[in-house]
């Protein structure tokens, strides 16, 4: 099951949370605060600890805006897997995507670090990424990551966006589908900046002015 936030969802005033005060002004709302992330996160690790239990698997954390994510999930299979007669065998491998300037998405996609990875040939891989938009650059992602012959791909993805044809490439394991907003916080960024929040927010106007490249 998804969790689903409405498209009329006005988020948190911002005033009832604490965040940087660098970023004054350059949010509209808290759209999910950070314990609520965490215990998506804890239950989105049951279910994969139910699938994927006893099997080693190789993660591939999708930088720079899958990192804080895939940290907490991580963090959360192994503390199950001590607390359980189930257990996940993991080690850990980043890439990195870059397709965004300001708040657009652009066809250029740039995979980094995926080189060589001839290593997942016959292994159960997990690939973690923060947000799915149209699910093109994971698309693009599976492809490339198929070509190697893992034994099987799973993806878990904290947010999924509702905009038009994002049906074709949907994760596995989703913590959120969210409205078409561009959102910052919890490791995603606007041009480098917000990654610092520990909540997910909705950029304002100014801040994407204030940042723009």
């Amino acid at each position: 099951r998804i969790s689903v936030i409405k498209d009329d969802w006005p988020g948190y005033e911002l005033d009832l949370f604490s965040y940087p005060a660098h970023y004054c002004g350059d949010l509209d709302c808290v759209f999910i605060p950070h314990g609520v992330i965490m215990d998506r996160t804890e239950r989105l690790a049951r279910n994969i600890m139910d699938d994927l239990g006893d099997h080693d698997i190789v993660v591939l954390c999708v930088l720079k805006g899958g990192y804080r994510f895939c940290v907490d999930l991580v963090d959360r299979i192994k503390s199950l897997s001590r607390n359980s007669d189930r257990s996940i065998p993991m080690r850990v491998h980043f890439i990195r995507l870059k397709s965004y300037l300001n708040d657009q998405s652009t066809e250029d996609l740039h995979i980094l670090g995926a080189e060589d990875l001839s290593f997942l040939a016959g292994k159960n891989v997990l690939i973690v990424e923060a947000i799915v938009g149209t699910g093109k650059t994971m698309e693009t992602l599976l492809k490339y990551v198929e070509a190697f012959r893992p034994k099987l791909i799973k993806v878990a993805g904290l947010l999924v966006k509702r905009v038009p044809h994002n049906a074709a490439c949907l994760p596995d394991y989703v913590g959120f589908e969210i409205p078409d907003r561009f959102v910052v916080g919890y490791a995603l960024d606007y041009n480098e900046y917000f990654r610092d929040l520990t909540h997910i927010c909705v950029i304002s106007k100014s801040g994407k002015m204030k940042y723009k490249i």
